[in-house]
């Protein structure tokens, strides 16, 4: 037998051997310890945990403390959570020794104080109105700051974002279904449309997220829906998402006059990639709209999209200029409360979960992208740009800082 032959048949006999078996090797979990305290934001009612999901992480192995009351405005009492396995805490302090704080709002400045050294945060940022010393307090302490609103999911999608989006749309339109009727002093039309007589005329500005769940609340009633905005591309994808071939228009001074001229309700739902979102509609177009009828400027967060526009509550909602009824509250899914509180922890007990299965947030970051997308602090170092320019601070690419560990 030749050496080549001799070689062959001894590989051969080799693989008839018994070989060992590959297991996978089991992900080392890790138990969570997460505080949910009261929020303090001014008439914010959200909670960022409904108790069906506390008991999913209680379930789970996770130990879960909620500050009392904390999900009272949304209509969950302490006995809901207590139920649920969370432990009730009654001093705020005891709520910021958890190992990781989930919140809806950003934490004020006493409330970082309360925070621990190497805490994971989750909760909002809100770019554009955090002063200097809320960054430099934070990176103090050395926690690793997640905000929810920049999390993308498998689609590239914000789903948070795009949630409460979703909300303020259809609530915009049942807002200003109130605000016709004559029980809030309007002009005593139903919003929407019977037989033999003419529908109520809705315009809507911006054909995004907001802008689709209006349309669809507005003709679901049988309201005449115009929407303006200047991408044709969403144009486009809202009349395919809609099935409807519903009048869409670019924003034409024009033809955006002639259309609120008639118009019942004006819903404002342009949003800006940075900074202040344009003023589309000026004093004057205002002034030609009918008596009685309706504003709802959804982009009163970023600055509003009317001339006429100023920062209103739900105390006190609405104003009237040249007999328009103006409503201007920056936080319309706190409104809804309940319903929001639902969308936001549908997002929030499956990172959760993720992050207990692969073994704290550190693993997460690592294979998630996603949710890596959301840190803008991590162990104390500042990974957001804007943040950094903004305030002229050092800055490091989370993504580098990930492959290095």
């Amino acid at each position: 037998m030749s050496p080549k032959d001799a070689m062959f048949s001894f590989a051969k006999s080799a693989g008839l051997m018994p070989q060992e078996e590959m297991l996978e090797v089991s992900k080392r979990k890790s138990s969570l310890y997460i505080g949910i305290p009261k929020e303090t934001s001014f008439q914010e009612n959200r909670v960022p945990l409904v108790p069906d999901a506390i008991a999913l992480l209680i379930n789970n192995g996770h130990d879960i403390v909620v500050e009392t009351n904390a999900g009272k405005a949304a209509n969950f009492h302490d006995k809901d959570y207590s139920d649920a396995g969370a432990k009730i805490a009654y001093s705020t302090d005891e709520v910021y020794k958890a190992d990781m704080i989930l919140k809806v709002e950003p934490p004020s400045l006493e409330e970082i104080e309360m925070m621990q050294h190497k805490q994971t945060l989750i909760s909002a940022l809100q770019l554009t109105i955090q002063p200097e010393n809320f960054v430099k307090k934070l990176m103090d302490k050395k926690v690793t700051a997640i905000a929810y609103d920049f999390i993308k999911d498998e689609e590239g999608i914000f789903p948070i974002v795009r949630s409460m989006s979703e909300i303020a749309g259809n609530t915009s339109i049942l807002i200003a279904a109130e605000y016709l009727s004559n029980v809030n002093n309007g002009q005593g039309s139903m919003l929407g449309g019977i037989s033999g007589v003419s529908p109520t005329e809705v315009v809507i500005l911006g054909a995004g997220t907001v802008g689709e769940y209006a349309a669809r609340a507005a003709l679901g009633l049988g309201a005449s829906v115009k929407v303006f905005d200047n991408s044709i591309f969403k144009l486009r994808r809202l009349q395919n998402n809609l099935g409807l071939r519903i009048f869409t228009s670019v924003l034409q001074p024009k033809v955006l006059m002639k259309s609120m001229k008639t118009a019942d309700v004006v819903i404002g739902s342009i949003r800006a990639a940075e900074g202040r979102t344009p003023l589309v509609v000026s004093e004057e177009m205002v002034g030609e709209m009918k008596f009685g009828s309706v504003i709802i400027d959804v982009s009163i967060d970023q600055g509003g999209c009317f001339e006429t526009s100023r920062v209103t509550n739900h105390t006190n909602p609405v104003f009237r200029k040249y007999g328009v009824i103006h409503y201007c509250v920056p936080n319309i899914a706190s409104r809804v409360s309940r319903t929001a509180s639902y969308a936001l922890s549908n997002v929030f007990a499956p990172i959760l979960l993720n992050i207990g299965e692969e073994g704290g947030v550190n693993n997460v970051l690592r294979r998630d992208k996603g949710v890596r997308h959301g840190v803008y602090i991590y162990n104390g170092i500042l990974t957001n740009k804007y943040l950094g320019e903004t305030f002229n601070l050092p800055y490091k690419d989370i993504d580098l800082m990930m492959a290095a560990y």
